[in-house]
């Protein structure tokens, strides 16, 4: 491993497409990386344990581990990307390119390249002076599903004292965000000709109701809720998509409505899902049978560590960036179901992230190897 520098790493991930997408025709297996991954870190001394996520063939779960026993440092990340559009995009998404002090490349900070860093910062370090494991985690599917993350959660196999999710933060120590819900509303009427509207039962008529209630529940989430962390304090609801009907000369018989709410700490997706249910109960007793709620996913939860845990305060110190809250969510919540205090954490932007023409900026190359290298020593290493 000491004759691949980052940017030869970055190359080799990189040109590696592991796309995950609801839409099977974008959805790719992430084999190929959790193979490469497994040889990077075999090399460095690593145990690793490859597994399948359960019930996605195709999808794979990553866990190197050096060191014995429970306790110690998790590095963690999701190996899939985003689909990309390749209109927009002016280099290969798939070919590492450098100009203007940019890596650019699919995945380069959201978020294949963090382990690259990891390499980096590892093959440096005297690991036989461990005397708590590091381990590295490399998970599936966070960009649709989660259900990477979800096993490793259920499976409870590793109790680590710390997790850091190299997700792109700018190096800004990230201790809270919000969740993601995204829920789909069915509204079934009865179709007729449109002359005479008694004849039929109009679901975008009934639409145009469920709209008006959530619309008020958005506005309740704004007045009663809230966490002064957050830029945007209140759990969110925002309508996004809706498709009814099929000609103007006849009354809609079906028309459904996608939309999403993000849960804050202390406001779970539970107790929103309930809140919903109740602004929608009156449509239900005037129109029995006619709306039908969904998940489009499962929901996310809310993550939140304590502002002055052990893990929130060295990364503020290490970095010299204060922690902060954020509004977009990640894999933290079920790698915190492990026990261990988790941090998001990493190189890169969220501005460029989901992005054409996604790139890393060089002047975090130094910074991070240091921050992972300070990290590792604080937490795994003998004094």
């Amino acid at each position: 491993m000491k004759s691949l520098n980052l940017l030869d790493l970055y190359r080799s991930i990189i040109a590696l497409p592991s796309i995950s997408s609801t839409d099977p025709s974008w959805d790719q297996s992430n084999e190929q990386v959790i193979r490469l991954l497994a040889d990077w870190f075999s090399q460095l001394g690593f145990a690793v344990e490859v597994t399948q996520v359960p019930d996605l063939p195709g999808k794979f779960n990553l866990l190197a581990t050096r060191g014995e026993g429970d306790g110690g440092l998790l590095l963690a990340g999701h190996t899939d990307t985003v689909p990309f559009d390749p209109g927009r995009w002016n280099k290969d998404p798939f070919k590492v390119t450098e100009e203007g002090n940019r890596l650019y490349g699919l995945g380069t900070i959201d978020m294949k390249g963090f382990f690259a860093f990891i390499v980096e910062a590892l093959k440096d370090l005297d690991l036989s002076k461990l005397d708590k494991p590091i381990r590295i985690l490399a998970t599936a599917d966070e960009e649709t599903t989660m259900a990477g993350a979800r096993a490793i959660a259920s499976a409870m196999a590793i109790k680590p004292d710390y997790a850091v999710i190299g997700e792109p933060t700018g190096l800004v120590p990230v201790m809270m965000h919000k969740g993601h819900m995204s829920e789909a509303i069915r509204i079934t009427g009865r179709s007729g000709h449109s002359s005479d509207p008694a004849n039929g039962v109009n679901a975008l008529e009934i639409m145009h109701q469920v709209m008006g209630r959530l619309l008020d529940l958005q506005r309740q989430l704004k007045e009663h809720y809230g966490n002064p962390h957050f830029k945007v304090p209140q759990p969110t609801l925002n309508l996004g998509h809706i498709h009814g009907g099929d000609s103007p000369n006849r009354i809609c018989a079906c028309c459904e409505l996608h939309f999403d709410m993000r849960p804050i700490p202390g406001v779970g997706p539970d107790e929103l899902m309930g809140l919903l249910h109740h602004a929608l109960e009156p449509i239900r007793e005037q129109y029995p049978d006619a709306v039908e709620v969904n998940h489009l996913h499962e929901p996310i939860p809310a993550y939140g560590t304590d502002p002055e845990a052990e893990l929130v305060r060295a990364a503020a110190e290490i970095t010299g960036n204060p922690a902060e809250a954020v509004n977009y969510c990640t894999e933290a919540p079920f790698i915190q179901q492990l026990g261990c205090q988790t941090i998001v954490l990493g190189p890169g932007h969220i501005a460029q992230a989901h992005q054409p023409d996604e790139y890393l900026d060089l002047s975090f190359v130094t910074p991070t190897v240091q921050v992972l290298q300070h990290l590792v020593s604080r937490f795994c290493l003998s004094k």
